[in-house]
């Protein structure tokens, strides 16, 4: 059995938690199964949206899918919840995340 298979087990026998979330999304982005990761790493911050960690890769799993808009949002709020954590590494990483979308983009009609 999978990491995943193990985790997807767990999560059925009612055992739900962001950390069980977090663990199922990234082992799904891991595997390339973005959209199921973004369903999990969601579940993680609606129950702890001070998840930090989970903000950043729900934000990697939005942008695999083509949803920049999305992960921005997310990162901006992994932002934030990394500040309020403490944890200046993570809030820097998702700056440069959102910094790199945003050059990427092309220029807004004015």
């Amino acid at each position: 059995m999978d990491p995943s298979q193990r985790l997807e087990a767990l999560l059925a026998s009612g055992k739900d938690s962001a950390l069980l979330r977090f663990g199922l999304g990234a082992g799904y982005l891991k595997a390339g199964d973005a959209e199921r990761a973004a369903a999990h790493l969601k579940s993680a911050v609606e129950q702890d949206p001070r998840y930090s960690a989970a903000w950043k890769l729900l934000g990697k799993a939005l942008e695999a899918l083509g949803e920049a808009p999305a992960a921005v949002a997310a990162w901006r709020n992994g932002i934030a919840a990394a500040e309020k954590n403490g944890d200046k590494q993570a809030a820097r990483e998702m700056a440069v995340f959102i910094k790199r979308i945003e050059r990427a983009a092309p220029p807004s009609a004015s």
